[in-house]
């Protein structure tokens, strides 16, 4: 799972839903605890060495992976006929030359290198550059015609430097404001703006002190690498830029009609919208980055559908299949020294519970209506890169994807008697997930954790930006499930303890699958696809052109 620890800070504070008894699997569908543990149990061997993007060991759980669909007599649905869409990623990482920010203005001249009070960005196609321009600040940098922003209103940014705020206003909904915030790059670079200069709000600052983010300051960047063989382009033409601590956002309102003390409180009031101006300060930003290509690929198959009116039409459940490999060496570390983040519950266990969701579809006696396409997704902890691939270049009629489910690190450490679909609300997904699971006595429950944004930093998100809706489903907090997660996720969670050791309840797992079994065949089966709701922002967005259903109940 590709989401950070802070989610453990909105665990603590989430309320549990009540649950009802367990009822027997179908016996059209039996699941099975041991065979959970088999998938879970290879995937997540020292072998593979952590499923890192591009290397030897996701090779090998993508070769699991296929090999595992052609068992089970599903049809190929990757490039040219085979089980892979093979694709290739960029990587990017500072160089040996330190990245550089250099401020001008009434107070003279001062350069700052990266990982001081900068951390100069390489997320860009080509992170060898140096650009120079004047400063403007355009407030959070937000432009959206679906929510009535436009931050850019009466400012002149072309072939300049905006600077802007991170984050959202405050009390916006979490999960657009989200949105919005990932989308600044692309509304600077709109209006003609060649690079950006990011500043913490007083509530960023406290979530993530300045130390935390330059623990990570020599992180690579990645992209995937298109079929013409140019990078996906995040910054859409823009050229380079560079996130700034305190002392150096001072220095870029010096002069400035109002000062940065006074921008900073007023984004901290709610529904704070500090207005830009021209500053009276302009910036230098230089960076140099080594850069090298990988390739790594999503295994994808096909159940085809048996109703010839709909079998044309595809619901996808997606798991990804990658980890974060084997961690750098520390001082001490010996040879015998486990650095090998095996990812058993993130995500070996979202892939074994697709692939008995796909054996169950497989045997069962009463065929799919509509098609279902599993995809093991790769590059998710890199940045849902596999899935945004896949979305934005289907390797089936794009118009046909008509849903999605995806299964990232369902936490089997207890008796679940719930399960989240973060994003329920915004589609008829949400009551189809709700009916499909009742009559195993699991409730839907709400999401418990609003704050975290969940719905727009998943894997099912990608297919959400092409229009498609779509939930993330996880294990729930009801049955002392949110102690879980937050002992997890301060825990094992992106760490080596995420293994076989752990105590995990393999009848869980066997029954989170039997609850993606009968949402992934309501969806099949359903005589109508999923719907955005009518005024969903996500659907407007998304989806202006598509259908939609009345807004669901309150």
């Amino acid at each position: 799972m590709g989401y950070s620890r802070s989610l453990a800070a909105g665990l603590l504070a989430c309320a549990a839903v009540a649950a009802t008894a367990q009822t027997p699997p179908p016996a059209a569908a039996p699941f099975s605890a041991e065979g959970v543990r088999a998938h879970v149990a290879f995937l997540s061997d020292d072998l593979l060495e952590g499923r890192d993007l591009g290397s030897a060991g996701h090779e090998i759980a993508a070769r699991y992976v296929a090999t595992r669909f052609e068992a089970m007599g599903l049809k190929p649905a990757g490039d040219n006929g085979d089980w892979y869409q093979r694709i290739t990623f960029q990587r990017s990482v500072p160089g040996a030359t330190p990245g550089t920010v250099t401020i001008t203005g009434p107070a003279g001249e001062r350069q700052w290198t990266h990982a001081t009070d900068v951390l100069v960005s390489v997320d860009v196609p080509d992170p060898n550059y140096a650009i120079s321009a004047p400063l403007v600040f355009v407030g959070y940098g937000i432009e959206d015609k679906v929510a009535g922003i436009d931050d850019y209103r009466g400012l002149d940014v072309k072939g300049k430097i905006v600077v802007t705020l991170s984050g959202y206003p405050k009390g916006m909904p979490s999960e657009i404001g989200a949105h919005l915030s990932a989308s600044k790059t692309e509304a600077a670079a709109r209006h003609g703006a060649i690079g950006w200069l990011s500043i913490a709000t007083l509530q960023a600052a406290k979530t993530r002190p300045w130390a935390q983010r330059v623990r990570f300051a020599s992180n690579p960047s990645v992209t995937w690498v298109g079929p013409d063989g140019k990078p996906f382009d995040s910054s859409y033409g823009m050229k380079g830029g560079a996130l700034l601590n305190a002392p150096v956002a001072e220095a870029v309102f010096a002069g400035a009609p109002k000062s940065l003390k006074a921008v900073l409180a007023e984004a901290d009031k709610a529904g704070g919208r500090p207005k830009g101006f021209a500053l009276k300060t302009s910036a230098r930003v230089t960076q140099s980055a080594t850069v090298t290509r990988v390739t790594s690929p999503n295994v994808a198959a096909v159940l085809p559908g048996s109703d010839p009116a709909l079998a044309g039409q595809y619901v996808v459940l997606s798991a990804h299949l990658d980890h974060i490999g084997v961690s750098p060496a520390k001082p001490g570390d010996t040879a015998e020294t486990d650095r090998i983040n095996n990812g058993a519950l993130d995500n070996a266990a979202g892939i074994a519970t697709m692939l008995e969701v796909a054996r169950a579809a497989a045997e069962a006696q009463d065929e799919p209506r509509r098609s279902i396409l599993f995809l093991a997704s790769t590059g998710e902890e890199k940045g849902l890169l596999g899935a945004d691939y896949f979305a934005r270049h289907p390797t089936v009629p794009a118009a046909s994807i008509v849903g999605n489910v995806d299964l990232d690190m369902p936490l089997l450490l207890y008796p679940f008697t719930d399960v989240v679909a973060f994003g329920a609300d915004h589609s008829t997904l949400g009551p189809l997930v709700a009916g499909a699971v009742a009559p195993m006595g699991l409730a839907l429950a709400p999401d418990p954790m609003p704050e975290e944004s969940i719905f727009v930093r998943s894997d099912h998100y990608m297919f959400v930006k092409q229009g498609v809706p779509a939930v993330f489903l996880a294990t729930g907090f009801a049955n002392g499930g949110g102690e879980q997660w937050r002992k997890f996720l301060s825990g094992n969670y992106h760490n080596r303890g995420d293994d076989m050791q752990q105590p995990i309840d393999w009848e869980a797992g066997a029954r989170f699958a039997e609850a993606n079994y009968r949402i992934t065949r309501a969806m099949a089966d359903a005589d109508t696809v999923p719907l955005w709701y009518q005024g969903d922002y996500f659907g407007a967005v998304f989806a202006p052109g598509q259908p939609k259903a009345p807004p669901a109940a309150k």
